[in-house]
């Protein structure tokens, strides 16, 4: 934060607007980074979850799969 200034001239529209756009611009990076940062992480962790499914279902599979002898006779 700034320290408030002594000055005598009041405040006016154009001061206002100027200190919200540079604080929309501020948060605005902000919002981006951390939404990078989201889909990162999202991106991983749904990765993860699909190989461990698949190693898992691949051991089940293995444990219960039937072996099938045909003869002739």
């Amino acid at each position: 934060m700034s320290a408030p200034t002594t000055s005598t001239s009041p405040i006016e529209r154009s001061d206002l607007e100027a200190k919200l756009r540079e604080l929309r611009g501020g948060v605005s990076h902000t919002r981006q980074s951390a939404t990078n940062t989201l889909v990162t992480v999202g991106i991983v962790v749904a990765a993860g979850v699909l190989a461990a499914a698949f190693l898992w279902g691949r051991r089940k599979g293995r444990g219960r799969a039937t072996v099938v002898e045909v003869r002739r006779i």
